[in-house]
């Protein structure tokens, strides 16, 4: 259970003919993918949300707060993705590191994390398409917009995902081209709130910068409670410097993607330079971003009144600017686009090297002739994620897609400690600075994080594992290709 597969053996298995993903990705490429996952929903709602509950004008600090945690989770993929460039991301490296069990463990998790956040983000991006439509006059008819009790299916964002599947069994190159156009737009939108929205900043919606502390109204109970405050007892609080720490632990999940950077490392050119720094620098870019328009959207207007489903286009609705806000409003549809597509190729690739691995049927590791793309599991994948945005109602389930990051967060910092002893040979084209004292940082910063996330969500995330377990027990470790070697 616990055996590893060598870094030189994971490499080799890469130059297979049939289960060998073409190289076609540049640095600049994995970049706009970091950068196009990353800015999505984060940007365009939590900065409301979180400047209005948790840390008023201080949101920004909770931005950099937040961004230095993904910086010491980044340093340690950086590491692992240069040394070990095959697809699959945090499930490769556990197998590299850890042992066969617990990267099983890893890809199960990431397969959840990543569906549940894929549905998730088409379903928002149909309801900013049907927010669009409704300005424009046309509306679709209600059985087909997900909203309701009545079981309705939601037509756009099971269309969304079927067409954006087969945009991943085109090609690499062609997604990237794509992602591209699609990054494009939405950063010159974000550069507009940021440009545009200073000329509306008032000094006195700054005032106080950092607010008084006070104990947080209606806290959950019960299952629903941050599981730390089920252990220690503690009592949450808003504002303050607390409440920047707070919103911290929300904000966090705006930075979810730049994980992903690392599920295309076999298809990079140059994966030992590229990899780290398409990881790195999409990180430091959407960081800068978000904190720019933080302070700029609590300058447009009192941090008591920003909007928690539309902050940014509704700041500028408020200083009578609505072509602005007509602008901001079609850049988060189109940016959402981009966010679904690349955790729609992350999942596809972490699915694929399981499968080439035998802990999965081999069947869905066989590549398209023509487009060197993994087409089997990248169909039966979208075609779930399709079914699960159409037909179900899965805003409960969405933190399950944060635990699981984290998750993963934990398992690769502790890889790299692992590692360096075990295969201090290994060339490192970039290397994690302190080591261990940075992925110690990392597995702390981010246990904390998860320690504030519901018990009801470490339910239903150990459920999950249980049948994972139950599945590599039943097929992953009679048919492992490692273990027939052996």
């Amino acid at each position: 259970m616990f055996r590893t597969k060598s870094v030189e053996q994971s490499i080799q298995d890469t130059e297979e003919p049939e289960h060998a993903l073409r190289k076609s990705l540049s640095a600049l490429d994995l970049t706009v993918f970091g950068v196009g996952v990353i800015i999505g929903t984060g940007i365009f709602v939590l900065t409301g949300q979180v400047a209005r509950s948790y840390a008023g004008p201080a949101v920004a600090l909770s931005f950099v707060a937040a961004g230095v945690v993904c910086a010491l989770a980044a340093l340690c993929y950086a590491e692992f993705a240069s040394t070990v460039p095959v697809a699959g991301s945090a499930y490769t490296f556990s197998y590299a590191s850890i042992g066969e069990l617990p990267a099983w463990i890893i890809g199960w998790d990431l397969i959840l994390e990543l569906a549940l956040g894929c549905a998730v983000v088409a379903v928002g991006w149909s309801g900013y398409i049907r927010s669009l439509l409704d300005t424009a006059g046309l509306r679709l008819p209600r059985g087909l917009t997900g909203v309701g009790a009545g079981g309705e299916f939601d037509l756009m964002a099971f269309l969304l995902v079927l067409v954006l599947t087969g945009v991943l069994v085109a090609g690499m190159k062609l997604s990237a081209r794509l992602t591209s156009l699609i990054v494009g737009i939405k950063v010159i939108v974000v550069l507009i709130v940021i440009v545009a929205g200073a000329f509306y900043v008032s000094s006195a919606n700054y005032m106080p910068f950092l607010p008084a502390a006070q104990r947080a109204g209606g806290a959950s109970s019960g299952l629903g409670a941050p599981l730390v405050q089920l252990i220690f007892g503690y009592k949450p609080t808003t504002f303050g410097v607390w409440g920047v720490f707070t919103a911290a632990a929300v904000v966090f999940f705006a930075f979810i993607g730049f994980d992903i950077v690392a599920t295309a490392a076999e298809e990079t050119r140059n994966p030992a330079r590229d990899v780290p720094l398409g990881i790195l620098g999409s990180l430091a870019v959407c960081t800068v971003l978000y904190v720019a328009v933080s302070v700029v959207v609590t300058g447009m207007q009192k941090y008591s009144r920003l909007s928690v489903e539309a902050p940014l286009s509704d700041a500028f609705k408020v200083n009578h600017a609505p072509v602005w806000s007509g602008v901001i409003s079609f850049g988060a549809a189109v940016g959402l686009t981009s966010v679904c597509m690349i955790l729609l190729l992350g999942q596809s690739r972490v699915f694929f090297a399981m499968s080439r691995d035998g802990l999965l049927p081999r069947f869905f590791s066989q590549v398209h002739p023509r487009f060197g793309t993994p087409y089997r599991a990248t169909l039966l994948l979208g075609l779930v994620v399709a079914v699960v945005a159409g037909f179900t109602s899965i805003a409960e389930l969405s933190e399950l897609v944060n635990i699981g990051t984290l998750f993963a967060f934990v398992v690769v910092a502790v890889g790299v400690v692992i590692l360096r002893r075990t295969r201090p040979d290994l060339p490192r084209s970039f290397r994690t600075p302190w080591v261990p004292v940075i992925p110690v940082l990392s597995v702390c910063a981010s246990l904390w994080l998860m320690l504030n996330l519901p018990a009801e969500t470490w339910l239903r995330f150990a459920v999950w594992m249980v049948v994972g377990f139950l599945l590599y027990f039943a097929y992953g470790r009679r048919h492992s290709r490692l273990g027939l070697r052996g």
